[in-house]
């Protein structure tokens, strides 16, 4: 059987996560007001969160609104909404089988009544995967905080009428 002190927190950190993740969830704080440049509006600050925006005055009074149709969301925000719950149930789902497989958990490896030819270690592709991962967690991350500023958007074609190659016969 595993370490038992393991095993307790394995599932009390997973707890603390999962908490987390709720927390995420329920919060406006997604998105915050910045102040800059000429935009310093020091009186009220507006925060955005999955479910509601909340509008906090400098006198510390606070008004949130929940967001009126589903439909009139951004997709970047209805995807968001969906992913933080779809972990917040697997999460859950994670724990009740870490709970209920606890006990079940056997570690075979030093254990002097499992044979030789049964020992078994981890293999290369789980390195592998690992590192995989990690890769695509920092890929993704810079990809996130690449965000081009005023002068580098893409600002299309520049279109100039064609000349006219018939002498005498341009037109106003």
């Amino acid at each position: 059987m595993a370490s038992l002190g393991l095993q307790i927190l394995g599932v009390g950190l997973a707890v603390l996560g999962w908490i987390g993740n709720i927390l995420i969830c329920m919060l406006p704080l997604w998105k915050v007001s910045a102040f800059i440049g000429n935009n310093i509006v020091v009186a009220q600050t507006i925060w955005e969160g999955l479910w509601m925006s909340c509008v906090v005055q400098s006198t510390g009074q606070m008004q949130c609104k929940v967001y009126d149709s589903l439909l009139a969301l951004p997709p970047d925000l209805q995807a968001a909404r969906a992913m933080i719950v779809i972990s917040i149930l697997f999460s859950l789902f994670g724990l009740l089988l870490s709970v209920v497989g606890g006990k079940c958990t056997t570690c075979d490896f030093y254990n002097p009544m499992v044979p030789d030819a049964q020992r078994r270690e981890l293999g290369a592709c789980l390195y592998v995967g690992w590192g995989a991962a990690g890769l695509l967690l920092i890929g993704g991350s810079l990809l996130c905080c690449q965000c081009p500023s005023g002068d580098d958007r893409y600002s299309g074609p520049k279109y100039s009428p064609p000349k006219s190659t018939t002498p005498g016969k341009e037109f106003v």
